[in-house]
């Protein structure tokens, strides 16, 4: 199972529609979601079947945990043209590191809204939330994505990284012991 989570407008739900195939461009408008979202993403236009992704919206954060059992996969989802918005996003992405149902989850953290923000914004923000630290010293895998829903920057990086297989801590483990 895979969820999509982030802080309140972030640009979750812009960035689900886009994944979807929805048409997203300049006046396309959202309304904060307040529960969950379920989108079907498909690995090629066309295809019958795809991922359920779970958008969970940034109001119910003190719920995401009832959420969490059997997750593989965690879209999380930061508005990288706010910069007001990094402690938010820092205690929420920390809160999801280090619980232990996600303890074999691979994250993806989305800087997304790139086509608002500039180069430093986001060097700024992997800065206050100490990237380079976290992807040491974190058992899961963080791979960070930047994207538009407008322009459409990084949304095959980020379907490819949706169907991508993940291994699971044991494998791992037990590729290391041979």
């Amino acid at each position: 199972m895979c969820l999509c989570l982030g802080p309140v407008k972030s640009g979750k739900t812009m960035l689900m529609k886009k994944l979807q195939g929805d048409l997203v461009d300049d006046a396309t408008q959202t309304i904060a979601t307040n529960g969950v979202n379920l989108f079907l993403i498909k690995k090629e236009a066309g295809q019958q079947s795809g991922r359920i992704i779970r958008e969970i919206g940034g109001h119910m954060a003190p719920l995401w945990k009832y959420y969490l059992e059997g997750v593989q996969k965690i879209i999380y989802v930061m508005d990288a043209s706010n910069l007001c918005q990094i402690s938010a996003v820092g205690i929420l992405f920390y809160s999801l590191l280090v619980n232990p149902k996600l303890a074999n989850a691979s994250f993806a953290l989305v800087l997304s809204k790139m086509d608002l923000s500039y180069r430093q914004m986001r060097n700024e923000a992997l800065l206050v939330l100490h990237m380079t630290r976290l992807q040491r010293e974190t058992r899961q895998n963080i791979t960070i994505i930047e994207t538009s829903s407008v322009t459409g920057q990084g949304i095959e990086e980020l379907r490819m990284w949706i169907f991508q297989k993940t291994k699971t801590l044991s494998k791992i483990n037990s590729e290391q012991k041979i």
